[in-house]
């Protein structure tokens, strides 16, 4: 039974960060790509940003590029997502997802596994 479980979600303020953890389970994790997408109230599932197994390579969305960072360890099988510089836009429940091929795709329907998501607010 495949597991991505994500925590660190909270309330900050505008300008803040948050260290967004997924935990894996029930899948040979370095065999996955990674993601984070995150969904807004109202809005689609966007995507946020990806690495391939080996954590060689990433992918962000502009709105996020130079304040997010994704990461992974192997090991652990764990994905990270920093974020700093926080706006209100940010506000979102973001979500983990793992693609059993080795790509940076931003599309959800590429991503075989989900977590339950964790809510991120921003205030300003």
């Amino acid at each position: 039974q495949v597991q991505l479980v994500e925590s660190g979600g909270g309330l900050v303020q505008a300008g803040g960060s948050l260290r967004l953890s997924c935990a894996a389970s029930g899948l040979t994790f370095n065999n996955y790509a990674m993601a984070w997408f995150r969904q807004a109230a109202g809005k689609e599932r966007e995507f946020v940003a990806s690495i391939t197994r080996s954590g060689g390579e990433t992918a962000a969305t502009d709105s996020v590029k130079g304040r997010f960072t994704i990461s992974r360890d192997n090991a652990k099988a764990t994905v990270w997502l920093s974020l700093n510089g926080l706006e209100p836009d940010d506000t979102a429940v973001d979500y983990c997802a793992a693609d059993r091929w080795n790509r940076l795709s931003n599309k959800a329907y590429d991503y075989n596994y989900w977590g339950q998501g964790t809510r991120v607010t921003v205030s300003s």
